[in-house]
């Protein structure tokens, strides 16, 4: 049975009608006489949306009962029976009752997809799982309820449902989205224009990767090489120089011209290990193009122009942007260079842009570290030179220009084998001796034609050629070898004193470290493991790369470091000159986990400290804020025992009501400073269940008079997720101190609403205020704002309700109140159960 097709529409937000277009979707396809239904759709009150239900088959709803309340899902039963063409199935994230069939319900759609029913689905952008972190940065809310991003990408078909953020806030304002008395809030929170346009960033910048992904697909599927603009893209080759600057500015220019630009930065280090360019550099050019927005990409290929255009083909690149060489004018007779190369490769579909900079002509700066070897390239015309040039000259010599003297011949000789130690180094020199010698024995030293020499005087001409051939050889060869060696120490100097700098500073950790040792020596993968002792299994302290060596039997490469840590590495053999390098790498990985360790261990030092001055404050605190209520109780509790004064009974009873004060009073510090102590050590473990608030909020008001508070929890509230203890506390502490600091003819308003998959209490009093600054140190222990006086409490009540709430992984902060005052924030999540009766936390 072939598979159903998948359609999802995407939002960039709830409230831009994916499930209007849904059912409009649904509608259009009865038009053209498809077998449609609505198998799930939650209109949330909407009445354009219910609208949109009319004339449209709905499959009834399975009831299904849980903890004394009855609540309805989606009959999968139901829709698998009835088997229409199509399905429309609202919020895919849904979370299902416990004892349906499934857990989710985008499993119940996979379902009906296996059952070769065609869905189509919505979600929001805030529902899919990877960006669920970045969600909660922006809008400052967890999502309870998510999809895997998988689910998302595997439909056939998705559709961005999108809207600018004045207009979806319109609709709100109108009462389009959630009921009047929850739009203020809303708009002051969720719905802010910043919160808005983040969300509806990321919504586009998911589907255009999508759509990049599936273009991807599409070309590799169909075989196409050609380059499809879609969108510009620009490769930046780098060769490590400083003028590598001047052209990630310029790509960024470039990209800046047309919408959805990118720019890929890619530097090509060759296959010998070593980088040719400094990498300190390398590591500014890198910061700069990600400050830039683009990305850093290092490749490993000897031939660069063709690994530069095979990444730039692989990425659907449209554009490349080079530097003009550094080359001299008298080294383009060694070849065109690699921007010339990649123009003329380059093709129709693939622009090359050819930048000027301050270096251009200067010469190359960098050094081409390779060790011992010339390259593969000079050694082949090192043994052309040698090998064939006197053969050639030979054919010269005897037809064109006879004559010209024995000397003279040996001269043209010696230069050939100049020539061939200039190139190729020492063997191809030899190689050019020997040949040239055979070849003026024969035909240049009488008798011609043979190997017999006549003149005694030739021989020693011949033997002196010989020696000087060779002399030159080696010396040139020599020369050529130091050179290289230098060059390559050199960038070795250059990498280890910049990891030297980076590690003494802490600007590097050892995963970094690692990866800077994979991309050096092009390996696939680098560890580090360490053992307590011979005989203990070893332990990976680090890694990077897919698929890390977990023992150093199985590495390609292993550097010990002392007796019981090794850094490995796979992907190939090094040779033993790039091991000297390796050393110093594994020394300085080394000395970056014990940095880390040390840094550890000075963070638990911190907290330490932390609660010492905690512990200091405490006893200043205790010294006289506790012993205020204790004197009360002893002043009362010695006029009552006192035989010289006979108390009337109002008198015992305003006494005994100054020590029932009193003590409460105590109760209600100890309490704090016990809370705050949980809180300190990490004690505080919540019991979360599900919670009415209008349940717990009026128990947290027994502390301050009944006429000082109002309060405002509507019961269609949904509930919350939380500890109800702690919550009680947390209320408690921030309305005590909400009515502490209000004007006494003003009551503190105690409000509840529902935002999205959140309930927010908002305490609102009409005192002093508290400046910007001071809205964060309000929160810290021991802290009192403005002139409250001592005896008034430690300063601990508001630090002790922010611990809670954010164990119930909840908020609390604090808001201006317009018109004067200081209003309370504190959001906690609802209960994933309850989510789909949320008439004010609607997700389509």
């Amino acid at each position: 049975m072939a598979r159903g097709s998948f359609r999802i529409y995407l939002g960039a937000a709830p409230g831009v009608g994916k499930t209007y277009a849904m059912l409009s979707e649904a509608h259009r396809r009865l038009e053209r006489g498809t077998d449609c239904v609505v198998a799930f759709v939650e209109h949330h009150g909407r009445p354009r949306t219910e609208v949109m239900l009319h004339g449209l088959e709905e499959v009834p709803r399975k009831e299904l009962e849980y903890r004394g309340t009855t609540f309805t899902e989606m009959d999968i039963d139901a829709v698998l029976a009835r088997r229409p063409q199509v399905a429309m199935v609202d919020e895919l994230p849904h979370t299902n009752i416990p004892g349906s069939r499934n857990a989710k319900r985008w499993q119940d759609v996979e379902e009906l997809l296996a059952a070769g029913i065609d869905v189509v689905s919505t979600v929001n952008i805030q529902h899919l799982e990877s960006l669920s972190d970045v969600v909660e940065s922006i809008t400052g809310i967890r999502q309870q309820e998510t999809v895997p991003d998988e689910v998302v990408r595997r439909a056939d078909q998705i559709e961005l449902v999108d809207m600018a953020p004045e207009a979806l806030r319109r609709r709100m304002a109108h009462g389009n989205i959630y009921k009047p008395d929850k739009v203020d809030a809303a708009l002051s929170n969720y719905f802010r224009p910043g919160n808005l346009t983040a969300l509806r960033e990321l919504a586009l910048l998911w589907v255009a990767d999508r759509v990049d992904a599936y273009l991807t697909e599409y070309r590799s599927a169909h075989n196409v090489s050609t380059i499809w603009g879609s969108r510009e893209r620009i490769v930046v080759g780098l060769t490590g120089g400083p003028e590598g600057r001047t052209l990630i500015r310029r790509a960024a220019r470039l990209a800046e011209k047309g919408a959805g630009g990118e720019v890929l930065a890619l530097y090509i280090s060759r296959s010998d290990g070593l980088t040719a360019a400094s990498p300190k550099e390398l590591a500014v050019q890198r910061a700069l193009v990600e400050d830039l927005g683009g990305t850093f990409h290092q490749v490993v290929g000897d031939d660069i122009p063709v690994a530069l255009l095979d990444f730039a083909r692989g990425v659907n690149a449209t554009q490349i942007v080079l530097g003009v060489s550094r080359r001299k004018s008298w080294q383009y007779a060694f070849g065109p260079g690699v921007g010339a190369t990649v123009a003329r490769d380059s093709g129709p579909d693939l622009d090359v842009h050819l930048i000027t900079h301050d270096e251009a002509g200067k010469g190359r700066g960098l050094p081409v570290a390779k060790g011992a070897r010339l390259g593969r390239s000079r050694l082949i015309w090192g043994w052309l030179v040698g090998v064939l040039g006197p053969v050639l000259f030979t054919f010269l010599l005897t037809s064109a220009i006879p004559h010209v003297g024995l000397a003279n011949d040996m001269l043209l000789f010696l230069t050939l084998t100049v020539a061939a130690a200039l190139l190729g180094g020492l063997y191809p020199a030899l190689a050019s001796a020997v040949v040239g010698s055979l070849l003026l024995n024969w035909y240049f030293t009488p008798p011609v034609h043979t190997l017999t020499i006549a003149d005694p005087e030739n021989i020693v001409a011949i033997a002196i050629f010989i020696g000087v051939a060779v002399s030159v050889a080696s010396v040139v060869d020599l020369a050529a070898r130091r050179t290289d060696q230098a060059a390559r120490l050199r960038a070795e100097s250059e990498i280890l004193s910049y990891l030297a700098g980076n590690v003494l500073r802490g600007e590097t950790s050892l995963e970094e470290l690692l990866e800077r040792v994979r991309e050096t020596f092009g390996m696939e993968s680098a560890a580090l493991l360490e053992r307590a002792g011979e005989t203990d299994p070893w332990t990976c302290a680090g890694s990077v790369g897919p698929r890390p060596c977990q023992d150093p039997d199985d590495a390609d490469v292993d550097v010990p470091v002392g007796d019981h840590m090794s850094l490995v590495l796979t992907g190939r053999v090094l040779p033993a000159a790039d091991r000297r390098v390796l050393a110093a790498f594994a020394a300085q990985a080394a000395v970056v986990l014990e940095r880390q360790r040390l840094q550890h261990k000075a963070d638990q030092a911190k907290e330490l400290a932390e609660g010492n001055r905690i512990r200091t404050a405490l006893l200043a605190a205790v010294s006289h804020d506790l012993r205020t209520p204790l004197a009360g109780i002893k002043a009362a509790v010695t006029s009552l025992r006192s035989d010289d004064v006979e108390w009337s009974e109002d008198d015992q009873a305003e006494l005994l009501e100054a020590i029932e004060e009193g003590a409460d009073r105590l109760d209600h510090l100890v309490g704090n400073l016990l809370d705050m102590s949980r809180l300190q050590t990490g004690t505080v473990t919540p019991i979360i269940r599900e919670t009415d608030l209008d349940e717990v909020v009026p128990m947290a008001l027994g502390g301050v008079p009944e006429d000082s508070v109002e309060l405002d929890i509507p019961e269609t509230l949904p509930m919350v997720h939380v500890d109800r203890g702690l919550l009680e506390r947390a209320v408690a502490n921030v309305v005590e101190n909400a009515v502490k600091y209000s004007a006494s003819e003003e009551k503190v308003l105690v409000s509840a609403s529902a935002i999205a998959e959140r309930v927010e209490v908002r305490v609102v009093d009409r005192g002093p205020g508290v400046p910007d600054e001071a809205k964060d140190r309000i929160f810290e222990p021991f802290q009192r704002y403005g002139d409250s006086p001592r005896g008034a409490g430690v300063g601990l009540g508001l630090a002790v309700a922010r611990g809670f709430v954010e164990a119930m992984c909840g908020t609390l902060s604090a808001e201006d109140t317009p018109g004067g005052g200081l209003t309370m924030v504190l959001s906690v999540p609802t209960a994933p159960e309850r989510h789909m009766d949320l008439p004010a936390a609607a997700k389509s």
